[in-house]
């Protein structure tokens, strides 16, 4: 009985053992995984990037140390955008927040022939027509850099701080609809960050699910 006890306590503690050595090595990876995918996730530092504008000016997010930067990954063509042009919302929202210092760059990723790639001009008279009030509208037609910061959707909205950290990345508001009459009454993300970070209070959601059309990256 006692040879029976000792060899079945050995053998449970060889499988506490294991299951505490698998533990272990899953959390291990699930650290190397979030270590990896954690340069666009808010309360990491913002992932850096230089790209021109439509009139070949260059833009780089080093540049704007200090101030608050929202990125918007905009495709006019995309009925989501269409849904916070059309409606105003976007344009309002721009204006409301440059007025306060704050930097607004619409960033571009769709590659050439793809939907949303257009030129320098018609990009002009579009915004023209829109009235939209955005600092600069990038292009990234390589995508390099809406793919460091896992943009997936047109609108994908990230909020920058002054120190450069992310504090928000995710959906422009609560109604994932391309329908105008969703824009009244939504909550807006975008708008509920800037205005608790410039406050000095928390984030209340510093991330959500992005809704809207597929960003349009080459292959």
């Amino acid at each position: 009985m006692q040879i029976r006890f000792k060899r079945k306590s050995r053998a449970m503690g060889a499988i506490v053992l294991s299951v505490l050595i698998t533990t272990y090595l899953a959390s291990c990876g699930g650290q190397k995984s979030e270590s990896k995918d954690g340069a666009a996730v808010p309360g990491n530092p913002a992932p850096a990037f230089s790209l021109t504008d439509i009139d070949g000016k260059t833009h780089s997010l080093s540049q704007y140390r200090g101030s608050y930067v929202v990125l918007e990954w905009i495709n006019f063509d995309c009925p989501y955008v269409r849904k916070h042009y059309e409606s105003g919302n976007m344009q309002s929202l721009q204006k409301e927040f440059t007025e306060k210092g704050i930097v607004w760059l619409a960033i571009n990723s769709s590659a050439e022939g793809k939907q949303g790639h257009f030129s320098a001009e018609e990009i002009r008279q579009r915004s023209e027509k829109l009235g939209a009030n955005y600092s600069a509208y990038l292009l990234d037609t390589n995508g390099q850099t809406g793919m460091a910061y896992k943009a997936k959707t047109t609108p994908h909205m990230y909020v920058i701080d002054p120190e450069g950290s992310l504090i928000y990345a995710g959906a422009i508001d609560d109604r994932p609809t391309s329908n105008l009459k969703d824009v009244e009454g939504a909550t807006n993300y975008v708008r509920q960050a800037l205005e608790a970070s410039m406050a000095g209070k928390p984030v209340p959601k510093s991330k959500t699910r992005a809704y809207g059309c597929s960003v349009k990256y080459a292959g």
